[in-house]
């Protein structure tokens, strides 16, 4: 159903995996990928997006590396050693190149991730709230000096949180979710009870998929996203 496609990343260029609606056109969502890379994994969901009637878009951040997911010494180090300047520009350029895309349709744009990329994406909602509008993180928040000027967050984010979480923890993202609320912002976190980190990806690497809950899931987060884009 993709393919791979190539766009501006403020005076470099990126790539990343396009995934487009049987219908051919939709909103555009940005897929930002776990700290394994841009496979086969993030494909498949950015199939399962463009089956929903989305222009599902996935930034390459780690420019073509990527580790299996029995390497989790490989994926930590590739997460460690990504320039946050690079995939900045990145994530902003793919932004760019879904928001003037032909086969985009709605008001703004979206964006989903998942673990590191769960992260990820409450940056790129901060960081470009001229284009996006909404925004879904799984297992995945900035914390510290991580943090963005929330300030300048204006897109509409649904939070999805395990309860068993050594990386992201539930307590850090209901203090996230008050303070973000305390500002008027448009966040909803739900901390999933009995879940544990990546509890909605394919892979099940970490043996923690709840196949049950991402199927109950899923068309929340699809109704939450043409809810807000079109």
């Amino acid at each position: 159903m993709g393919e791979t496609v190539e766009f501006a990343s403020n005076g470099n260029d990126a790539s990343g995996y396009l995934a487009r609606p049987t219908g051919g056109s939709g909103p555009g969502v940005i897929v930002i990928q776990e700290w394994w890379g841009v496979d086969d994994s993030l494909k498949v969901t950015a199939d399962r997006l463009a089956r929903s009637g989305f222009v599902a878009l996935v930034p390459d951040l780690y420019h073509g590396e990527v580790a299996g997911h029995d390497e989790m010494d490989k994926a930590a180090q590739l997460m460690q050693s990504l320039p946050p300047d690079r995939a900045a520009r990145d994530m902003s350029g793919a932004v760019d190149f879904l928001a003037g895309h032909d086969a985009v349709t709605g008001e703004g744009i979206g964006a989903v991730g998942f673990c590191m990329g769960g992260m990820l994406t409450w940056l790129l909602a901060a960081n470009r709230p001229d284009k996006v509008k909404a925004a879904v993180a799984f297992y995945g928040y900035p914390q510290g000096e991580t943090e963005p000027d929330w300030e300048r967050l204006e897109a509409s984010v649904q939070g999805h949180m395990a309860e068993n979480d050594d990386f992201f923890g539930p307590e850090g993202a209901k203090a996230l979710e008050s303070k973000l609320r305390d500002m008027d912002k448009d966040v909803s976190i739900t901390v999933h009870a009995g879940t544990g980190h990546a509890f909605m990806g394919p892979h099940n690497a970490l043996g923690t998929l709840d196949e049950e809950l991402a199927e109950e899931l899923w068309p929340q987060v699809t109704g939450f996203l043409h809810d807000k884009l079109g």
